[in-house]
């Protein structure tokens, strides 16, 4: 389990949240939901549940006390790990680069943070290159059928793909170039969560 491979995509998100600081898993799913975290992963209660007990398992995170709120159960509060750190920078190293796993890269890219920004632009430079090849393929593709006169209904799915490559590169080149100037600011969080609840970090509507 301490392999970056093996983490699924809430394990990550939850790993991630502890950085922030300690918290039980009421109040991650509190804040995954209000920083829309659900769009990415599903989050109930078992399912988060499951995925702490866990990571807990591997030693990725660590019971550090428990609470009780007046008549309910006791809640354990969780702290992120050192195994844990590196599991989570591990793991976006990992799937920022590749592009054949869609919803795995979507997680990468919005822990991108939890690494060092040079290292996040040379990432998503190499994942750029695969792309770019990715889209030249589909582009002569389209081209030599079209030049056989293959009925452009058997060519839909491939024009597509073809047209969202070309959207996902210049939305990388826009990306790197405002990541590689600095206009942005970069790096994990730099407050922690109080005891009496999580950080709140505001997430636009969708």
């Amino acid at each position: 389990m301490k392999d970056a491979c093996r983490l699924t995509p809430l394990g990550v998100m939850v790993l991630a949240l502890l950085r922030e600081g300690d918290m039980h898993p009421y109040e991650m799913i509190r804040l995954m939901r209000q920083r829309h975290g659900d769009r990415l992963v599903p989050v109930t209660n078992g399912t988060m549940y499951h995925t702490v007990a866990r990571l807990a398992r591997a030693g990725l995170l660590a019971e550090v006390g428990t609470d009780r709120d007046g008549n309910r159960p006791e809640r354990t509060t969780y702290s992120l790990t050192v195994d844990g750190r590196d599991a989570v920078a591990d793991w976006v190293r990992r799937e920022l680069v590749r592009i054949d796993r869609p919803a795995e890269f979507r997680v990468a890219l919005a822990e991108a943070h939890n690494l060092d920004r040079h290292e996040v632009v040379q990432l998503l430079t190499a994942r750029q290159a695969t792309l770019t090849a990715e889209h030249t393929m589909h582009r002569e593709g389209l081209r030599a059928s079209r030049q056989r006169e293959v009925p452009e209904q058997y060519l839909i799915e491939i024009d597509r793909q073809a047209a969202l490559l070309d959207a996902e590169l210049r939305w990388t080149a826009a990306f790197l170039t405002r990541l590689d100037n600095t206009t942005i600011a970069w790096g994990p969080p730099n407050h922690s969560v109080p005891a009496s609840g999580p950080a709140h970090r505001e997430a636009p509507q969708p």
